[in-house]
């Protein structure tokens, strides 16, 4: 895997793959198993929301057992956004090369890491995409989740000028030099329109993208946690950042 992506002098790149957690207790070591079997030499970030359902212990436990595991306690649920933009900035403090972040309820199958690694070799963002050919979404997604997904992405696409296809998923692989160039401080979303509005920023620095086709899975454990609200608040921000491009204030 290391001969195909950019290797920093003297070894290959410095891989952190970011988890954000709350109630994953179920889920949470054996992903951690299936990641290392993907990624064995990659770091691991776990930013834990003050689970009742104890997930922040096992974290705990799992760092204390295996090395390179590393963990955030938050005091509550303070939004997806801001526990990704916590993983930007610990990537940044700590010189890693690649920043990759997933869901941490298995909807993201570890067997698909090679590839997005592979694919910075040539690009600054690679995309875990459901909707290029050859990805798609296995098991049961439903009318309402359909359309609050596809929806978004046009509305994305529309209002941002991205020409990527799948920006509201989180399964992603960033490169931490061109997330250093942003002014990480401007970013507004905290929750589900995070996702698109980093592709924004990252377009404003310059990042070249890429896409590679994934299959979404359904969770194993757990509830989802997406809901309509956060839905509406990611149509609105992205329509106030599509309105400031479009008068040149960006």
């Amino acid at each position: 895997m290391s001969n195909n992506i950019e290797a920093r002098p003297g070894g290959p790149p410095r891989v952190l793959v970011s988890l954000a957690t709350y109630n994953e207790a179920e889920n949470l070591e054996p992903l951690i198993d299936s990641i290392r079997f993907y990624a064995p030499d990659a770091a691991i970030l776990v930013t834990d929301d003050n689970s009742p359902d104890g997930t922040g212990e096992i974290a705990d436990h799992l760092a204390e057992r295996l090395k390179n595991i590393h963990v955030i306690h938050r005091r509550g649920k303070l939004g997806l956004g801001t526990a990704i933009l916590g993983a930007f900035e610990f990537a940044i403090k700590n010189d890693f090369d690649f920043l990759l972040n997933m869901d941490a309820d298995f909807s993201h199958p570890p067997r698909f890491i090679p590839s997005l690694l592979a694919g910075m070799a040539n690009n600054d963002v690679m995309i875990g995409s459901r909707y290029i050919p050859g990805g798609g979404v296995e098991g049961e997604f439903n009318l309402k989740r359909k359309f609050m997904s596809t929806g978004i992405n046009m509305y994305a696409r529309t209002f941002l000028g991205l020409r990527t296809r799948d920006n509201s998923g989180s399964y992603r692989c960033y490169r931490v030099s061109k997330l250093a160039q942003m002014d990480l401080k401007k970013i507004r979303s905290r929750g589900y329109s995070f996702m698109e509005e980093i592709l924004f920023w990252c377009k404003q620095v310059g990042c070249k993208f890429g896409e590679t086709p994934i299959l979404f899975e359904n969770r194993r454990a757990g509830i989802s946690k997406i809901n309509s609200r956060e839905a509406a608040m990611a149509l609105w921000i992205i329509f106030r950042l599509g309105l400031g491009r479009l008068a040149g204030r960006v």
